[in-house]
C-alpha cells in the first residue's frame, strides 16, 4: 500500500465498507446511495481508486478492506505528528493536554499501554 492519506468524503466511504464488510459491490452502492447520495458511477470510481491503493479489494463482486480501520487510524496518527510536531509524541502530548484535561480514567488507560509498550519493547 502507498502512504496515502484519505481525504474526509473517502473516509466515510470506508467507514461504509469496515462497518458492513465483506459486502456485494451492490449493497455498497445501495450504502452509498444512502449515506452519501453517490450514483452508482462515483461509488464504483472511489472503490477502484482506493483498490488500487491498496486498502480494499473488490473480488468478484465481494468488497473486502486490506487495511483496518485501526491501521488507518494509526497510519495517519503517525503521519500528523511527524508532520505537526516533528515526530514528538511528547510535544503532541503537551499540546494536547494544555488544551484538553484528561480525566482520570484516561490517565491510567495512558500508564497502561505506556506500560505494556515497556514490558513489550523491554524497556
Amino acid at each position: 500500500m502507498s502512504d496515502y492519506k484519505l481525504g474526509e468524503v473517502e473516509t466515510r466511504f470506508a467507514e461504509i465498507i469496515w462497518a458492513n464488510e465483506p459486502l456485494g459491490s451492490g449493497e455498497l452502492v445501495k450504502l452509498c446511495a444512502g449515506a452519501l447520495g453517490w450514483k452508482k458511477s462515483t461509488t464504483y470510481t472511489v472503490l477502484k481508486k482506493l483498490c488500487e491503493k491498496g486498502y480494499f479489494r473488490n473480488e468478484n463482486g465481494c468488497v473486502t478492506s486490506l487495511i483496518s480501520r485501526k491501521e488507518m487510524q494509526a497510519q495517519e496518527s503517525r503521519r500528523f505528528v511527524e508532520n505537526t510536531f516533528d515526530g514528538s509524541l511528547p510535544a503532541f502530548l503537551a499540546a494536547f493536554t494544555s488544551e484538553c484535561k484528561l480525566s482520570e480514567e484516561e490517565v491510567g488507560d495512558i500508564r497502561r499501554m505506556i506500560e505494556a509498550y515497556s514490558r513489550e519493547e523491554g524497556l
